[in-house]
């Protein structure tokens, strides 16, 4: 069973009204270092029923400032988050840096009380778990602090507790028939509870056990963990603090070298062939993203290449073939000032499409490992985590039933530079064509290598890189085609 050491000390009402002003001021100090910080904190408030979550978090929102602290509950998934993976709408409500998450529940809500009733058995809850402990390692790792704090009560006080509020009739509605199932399935609830605190209470991110039993103790343990935690992690984040380190030419690896160097980049179609390939592939896409959105089947689709390498081109060709209120085209950029407050992976987590739809995006999560770790955006320590990473938040997608078609559209040096040239001629693609473009290409061998190794960490069974020839664009945008009809078809006849 749980070990509350040296808690369930009830806390007399003076005692508590005379702490209670000087840890709301500590508290609004730290918040107020945390707003000018360049980390977020997560605080996940979980327990059993009638353990006081629900009063603890309105004291913490009474003691806190609300325009930096956001509180976000979950009940039952709506239709729109079961068409996406589990965590997408954990994702999407991450707090930005500077600011505070209160949860009530949270990514393990799901999990604990699946298992409980049966709908997935050990091993399931098992892997759910590694996806949890990765999606908290995955924020750490970007600075942010996580905090779990667990409210517990006995059964016969959880008992006696829905006892006293069904006599008051004031208070009879709080209890429901679920709250008296629960108290039926408490025993089952707190051996998966323990084997789900114990799996996931890491050295980082460590559970605080509770006892619920009196709100004024329990919510002044809670108060002072965060606020430990808050400048613990305040003198942490001082200690780390550096500058970006200057970038270095990376090592040169032959088997990476080669890679690249394996593509035919004279393979090519007249005009003729490609007009009649073109036909045929638009044809049979647009059969098959109609049965796909009939059957809720969603695909993303993702395009790498060098500059002026005709990913534009291959989109063009493929969403002629698809009705346009079925996908969404995503132009990756620089992050605005919105998505630099948050781990760069969460403004691709918030285009994950529904089911049946198609995301695809032109340029992507692979940035992290291309122009940020060449042009020094990011620290080595984070563009290696983000090979992991990527792995991981690319079978969150496929292990829901997502197609996932990744594209790197490769072409010379020289093709290049001509194509460079000729945009330059052309009034409606001068805007394409920056000295940055060109700066680049003196950075030719840098990309080259990091390419390269990105295909070579990041091409799983599951998810691999489909490599396309791109000197010629008519063959590229054929092979482009013709993969995603195979891939979509495979997946609709499984």
């Amino acid at each position: 069973m749980f070990e509350i050491a040296e808690l369930g000390h009830a806390i007399k009402k003076d005692i508590y009204n005379d702490q209670v002003p000087i840890l709301r001021t500590q508290l609004l100090l730290a918040q107020e270092k945390v707003k000018n910080s360049s980390f977020s904190v997560i605080i996940l408030i979980s327990g059993v029923d009638g353990g006081g979550k629900g009063e603890v978090i309105n004291l913490l929102n009474e003691w806190m400032d609300p325009r930096y602290m956001r509180t976000i509950a979950f009940g039952e998934p709506s239709d729109e988050e079961r068409e996406r993976p589990k965590l997408w709408r954990y994702w999407r409500t991450l707090p930005a840096k500077g600011r505070v998450g209160l949860y009530v529940g949270s990514w393990y809500s799901d999990s604990l009380s699946n298992r409980v009733y049966g709908k997935i058995d050990d091993n399931q809850l098992q892997s759910e778990l590694v996806n949890i402990r990765q999606l908290e390692q995955e924020l750490i790792d970007d600075g942010a602090l996580i905090i779990k704090c667990w409210l517990h009560l006995k059964k016969s006080e959880q008992k006696n507790r829905l006892k006293k509020l069904e006599k008051n009739p004031s208070t009879k509605w709080q209890v429901t028939e679920r709250d008296k199932k629960h108290l039926e399935m408490y025993d089952d609830f707190v051996s998966v509870a323990e084997n789900v605190l114990t799996e996931t209470s890491t050295g980082d991110s460590p559970w605080l056990i509770v006892d619920g039993s009196d709100i004024r103790y329990s919510s002044l343990t809670v108060g002072r963990h965060i606020l430990n935690r808050i400048e613990q992690h305040l003198i942490y984040q001082e200690k780390i603090t550096e500058v970006l380190p200057v970038v270095k030419t990376p090592s040169v690896n032959i088997f990476q070298q080669n890679l690249l160097d394996t593509l035919d980049l004279s393979l090519k179609l007249d005009k003729k062939e490609y007009s009649e390939k073109l036909s045929k592939y638009q044809g049979k896409l647009n059969k098959l993203s109609r049965q796909a959105r009939e059957m809720k089947r969603s695909s993303i689709l993702v395009f790498e290449g060098w500059d002026a390498a005709g990913k534009g081109g291959a989109i063009r060709r493929l969403t002629h073939a698809i009705d346009a209120r079925t996908y969404q085209v995503i132009p990756v950029a620089a992050p605005t000032d919105e998505e630099k407050l948050h781990h760069y992976l969460w403004r691709f987590w918030r285009h994950i499409p529904r089911a049946g739809q198609i995301t695809i995006y032109d340029r992507s999560w692979y940035g992290r490992v291309l122009v940020e770790r060449v042009e020094g955006f990011a620290r080595e320590s984070e563009w290696q985590k983000a090979y992991s990473e990527i792995v991981n938040f690319e079978e969150a997608m496929s292990n829901h039933g997502t197609l996932l078609l990744k594209f790197w559209l490769h072409i010379d040096k020289d093709e290049q530079l001509a194509r460079f040239k000729a945009r330059e001629q052309i009034s409606y693609k001068k805007h394409k064509i920056t000295e940055e473009d060109y700066r680049n290409r003196e950075k030719w061998d840098d990309y080259n290598i990091a390419v390269n190794e990105m295909v070579t960490r990041t091409s799983t069974q599951q998810n691999p890189w489909v490599m396309v020839e791109a000197n010629d664009k008519k063959y590229a945008r054929i092979k482009v085609l013709k993969a995603y009809c195979g891939q979509l078809e495979k997946m609709l006849d499984s």
